[in-house]
């Protein structure tokens, strides 16, 4: 049978394909972020009743989190790798769970059978003349879920670009095809406001010309990609792939030139952003979609010389502890790669992890506090230990940590804290160290 009969038979509606291939007490895998299969999605919440105690597991999602909400726990449990706003509520009311490992792991634990995927739902492109599609936007754990799955089904879309590299499946892999094409999500640009862009000039001084970037997404990642316009010849090996470096390459800044391994190319594992994003990854050839264990592996990150890894932090403690992903006992975000890249640029000859944040946050009720604290709160998960922590900016200075003491480390920290706040952590520094600041 050919790929164009295989597929054909293959097609049916989005009620169907679930109904068929999900079932109770089974795990269920969706590929993540602007990768996530809404008809999919849209028709396992439609057709809940059927279902029970199935659990759902994914990294971050763009969707609505509707199988996330208390009226549906009975039916769908959580078990999430990255924890967003929709799903952070399943964790927080004990009818959801948050599994920590590391972001490039996930394709072995999949692999093994530590983490069990009975069907994967993914979005694709429609199939080209040899019956192969491209994940297009998330490579990352999708080509592996597809592999280690015992049923896989495809919402396959024409708006999803095709991606050249390592996230590449084809028609016999997939056992369900539903033809449903709507516009992927996209993202507005980011606010950079003053504090933004005084920490991406702290965070660009120690950037040089051929180092290889890897950025995440938001208002300070795009702040540093200002600061960068005048540089040349600098590279791209990055979980995410987003408009500040497409903006780069298009001022002459990127090249991809200078890299040891796959020169030329712009190497990452997914892509969040703006159509014009979309539009330039597709069919491009100097694109590689890799996946996660690839891009993320920190043997394979150092193989580049300069990798500077630029990632975000909710606080840090004068040891230089990073929690990234917790706010006291509540798990707010996730680990995602921010580990994976600390360590593979400090790994890499002449290169450098920053974490960059801003030196305070304003709550709720108004008042500000410290994002640098002498310790972390009460319940407050370490993410990137004192021992991987190399530099640390805020909007008043950037500061490198590896190799310096506690107490400068504490001193250094706290010369770059929120000037209101910088006299308390001087006097709770000497009754810490029970020495003079």
């Amino acid at each position: 049978m050919s790929w164009r009969e295989l597929y054909k038979e293959r097609v049916m509606s989005a009620d169907e394909a679930v109904l068929k291939f999900v079932k109770s007490d089974s795990y269920v895998v969706l590929q993540h972020d602007v990768g996530e299969p809404p008809a999919l999605v849209e028709a396992l919440v439609r057709n809940a009743k059927e279902f029970h105690n199935v659990t759902i597991s994914h990294m971050f999602t763009l969707g609505s989190g509707e199988y996330s909400k208390p009226e549906y726990k009975e039916n769908f449990h959580m078990n999430l790798w990255f924890v967003s706003g929709q799903t952070r509520g399943s964790i927080r009311d004990d009818y959801g769970d948050y599994t920590p490992f590391f972001f490039y792991q996930t394709p072995e634990l999949m692999r093994d059978g530590t983490i069990p995927v009975d069907t994967a739902l993914v979005q694709l492109t429609p199939p080209d003349e040899n019956g192969n599609m491209s994940t297009g936007v998330s490579g990352d754990y999708t080509v592996q879920a597809i592999k280690s799955a015992k049923y896989v089904v495809a919402q396959i879309n024409e708006c999803v670009p095709y991606t050249y590299g390592g996230a590449i499946v084809n028609v016999k892999d997939i056992d369900a095809f539903v033809e449903d094409s709507r516009p992927l999500p996209t993202l507005p640009d980011a606010k950079i406001g003053p504090v933004e862009t005084e920490i991406g000039k702290n965070c660009a001084s120690i950037i040089r010309d051929g180092d290889c970037l890897q950025l995440g997404i938001g208002s300070i990642p795009d702040a540093v990609c200002h600061e960068l316009v005048h540089l040349k010849h600098l590279g791209v090996h990055s979980e995410m792939l987003g408009d500040g470096m497409v903006k780069l390459f298009e001022l002459g800044a990127i090249d991809n030139s200078m890299k040891q391994i796959d020169k030329g190319k712009f190497v990452f594992n997914f892509v969040m952003g703006s159509q014009k994003l979309y539009d330039f990854i597709d069919h491009n050839p100097d694109c590689m979609l890799m996946p996660v264990d690839y891009v993320n592996d920190p043997r394979i990150i150092c193989q580049n010389d300069n990798v500077v890894s630029i990632n975000g932090g909710l606080q840090v403690d004068f040891y230089g502890q990073v929690a990234s992903d917790t706010i006291g006992y509540n798990q707010f975000s996730g680990i995602g790669g921010q580990v994976d890249f600390v360590r593979g640029a400090c790994m890499s000859r002449g290169g450098r992890a920053i974490i960059a944040m801003p030196s305070s946050t304003v709550k709720k009720d108004g008042k500000r506090i410290s994002k640098i604290t002498p310790l972390l709160m009460e319940g407050q998960v370490v993410s990137t230990s004192r021992q991987d922590t190399d530099y640390i900016a805020t909007e008043y200075g950037i500061v490198k940590l590896r190799g310096k003491t506690v107490k400068e480390r504490a001193r250094a920290l706290i010369g770059i804290a929120h000037p209101e706040f910088r006299d308390e952590l001087a006097v709770q520094f000497e009754k810490m160290f029970r020495t003079k600041y």
